[in-house]
């Protein structure tokens, strides 16, 4: 009974975590731009397709076959495709969007988002169905000595301190460098911090590669947990980390890990002990998501919006 309950919170928290990585992406290019980014769990997706076509057709075999090379070869490749597209994304259809009405940029988001998803199943090889994708780590499970052993796959437990150290080297930039200073001041005025000699363009072309970089970083490890990879993923778990964005209040570093923590954990949970099991495990995530936002409108960490005179 013990054990079944600590496995459960093991897997939502490598769940978790892997949402956590993508709704920091949904956040960031709120808080500049308030942009909801549909497109953005395509970004992940190109990203586990993009480290794939990397270990596949340009890494030789004797590479590939050790974990402690191919690993980051595959995460810089993924990561490297990820921040590609969104730039472009960023650069062809959002920009010339910017001052237009807020509707406008929102169909553009979704007309970028089937795009993306119909580019891959046209011109990568064998995209129309899932694909198999390698472990890139050590092989195995840990057993946590809880009870009857609480099991961890290897591959998990490095989601969740990529995802972890990601996140706080993420919050330190924004909050110690001076890039990180100019994104503050962008996300609060785009006008005065241009009169005080920032480039909102630069940061804001900044901002969508460091949400590419760390949805890259998520779509290989995804894959690298899964053993699979398939065209929807990016729309299934975009839903999950755009509603972790806002449970932790969109806009906000620490709240969008949270939040995903918190939507790994009801996943798990719910699917295991409430009514309906895995197949209303949606549900209950939504349900969270309301009971929160019934009375803490703005999520957990997110400020009251204020309307200028």
């Amino acid at each position: 009974m013990l054990s079944t309950f600590l496995s459960q919170i093991a897997n939502g928290l490598v769940l978790g975590s892997l949402i956590a990585l993508i709704a920091l992406g949904y956040t960031m290019v709120y808080g500049i731009i308030t942009l909801i980014n549909f497109a953005h769990g395509e970004i992940f997706m190109v990203g586990a397709y993009g480290g794939l076509a990397t270990l596949t057709y340009l890494m030789p075999t004797f590479i590939a076959q050790r974990w402690y090379y191919a690993l980051p070869i595959v995460l810089v490749g993924g990561s490297l495709i990820s921040v590609l597209v969104a730039v472009a994304m960023e650069r062809f259809a959002y920009r010339p969007l910017r001052n237009a009405p807020r509707l406008a940029p929102l169909i553009t988001a979704l007309g970028v988002s089937v795009a993306l998803q119909e580019a891959v199943r046209v011109f990568y090889p064998g995209a129309t169905a899932a694909i198999p994708f390698p472990n890139l780590f050590v092989e195995g499970t840990w057993i946590i000595p809880i009870g009857d052993g609480v099991p961890i796959r290897y591959t998990g437990i490095l989601l969740i301190v990529v995802s972890l150290v990601l996140a706080f080297g993420l919050e330190r930039f924004i909050e110690r460098t001076r890039m990180g200073r100019a994104m503050r001041a962008t996300s609060q005025d785009r006008d005065v911090a241009r009169l005080m000699g920032v480039d909102p363009d630069r940061i804001i072309v900044l901002t969508f590669a460091i949400g590419g970089a760390l949805a890259g970083v998520a779509g290989v490890l995804y894959g690298s947990y899964l053993n699979n990879i398939n065209i929807d993923m990016g729309f299934q778990n975009g839903i999950f980390a755009f509603t972790a964005a806002v449970l932790g209040g969109i806009g906000n570093i620490r709240g969008a890990v949270i939040g995903g923590l918190v939507i790994g954990l009801v996943k798990a949970l719910g699917g295991q002990y409430l009514p309906g099991g895995t197949a209303y495990d949606y549900v209950w995530i939504f349900v969270v998501l309301i009971i929160v936002l019934v009375f803490r409108p703005q999520g957990f960490f997110g400020e009251t919006e204020r309307v200028r005179a």
